[in-house]
């Protein structure tokens, strides 16, 4: 198992704009390329203007096929352009995550 905790920050006033950019021009091409997330979320408090995405692969190479076939979409590609124009995103970080013995961890879906 192998979790891609993305976090990214909008720049103020934008995380509506934002979402609603995903909503038509990202979301299905991601989805069906990576499925469903296991989370999707805006911050309340801390670290305002921040979008949390958390994704879950069988493992690496899972993850690392998954991936090339959604950044092969021309949809995903056209998302990535419009969101680059419109210059919402003032960062991104990427961790890729496995889980402990403690917890069992199951996949959605």
């Amino acid at each position: 198992m192998l979790i891609d905790h993305r976090t990214y920050r909008c720049k103020p006033g934008k995380m509506q704009a934002y979402l609603k950019l995903y909503e038509e021009h990202g979301k299905a091409a991601q989805t069906k390329h990576l499925g469903q997330p296991v989370a999707h979320m805006i911050t309340e408090s801390g670290s305002m203007n921040t979008l949390i995405h958390i994704w879950a692969y069988d493992s690496a190479t899972d993850r690392e096929k998954k991936r090339a076939a959604m950044q092969a979409d021309p949809a995903w590609q056209n998302f990535l352009k419009l969101s680059g124009e419109a210059g919402y995103l003032e960062h991104q970080q990427t961790n890729l995550m496995t889980p402990t013995k403690v917890f069992e961890f199951k996949k959605p879906g």
